[in-house]
């Protein structure tokens, strides 16, 4: 769908930003859960490495959010 209008090109990334977060949270899950149980790691160096997770998987979200919008507007394939 190549949007004609802001309210479709809202509904297209609004849309894509779901489809992501689904499809990218089970491998932040997976960071999380092994850092909480790394028992090298003090409660403090714990909390910076999730944090770390959690911006990169942002990171992540927001670069394929703006990739798959932009190929489906520019009609790109793999």
């Amino acid at each position: 769908m190549v949007p004609v209008k802001k309210e479709d090109l809202r509904k297209l990334v609004a849309q894509t930003t779901v489809e992501t977060y689904e499809e990218l949270t089970p491998q932040l899950i997976q960071l999380i859960e092994g850092t909480r149980h790394d028992e090298k790691l003090t409660e403090a160096q714990k909390q910076d490495e999730i944090s770390l997770h959690m911006m990169g998987y942002i990171k992540s979200c927001t670069n394929e959010i703006i990739i798959e919008v932009l190929s489906e507007i520019l009609g790109l394939t793999e």
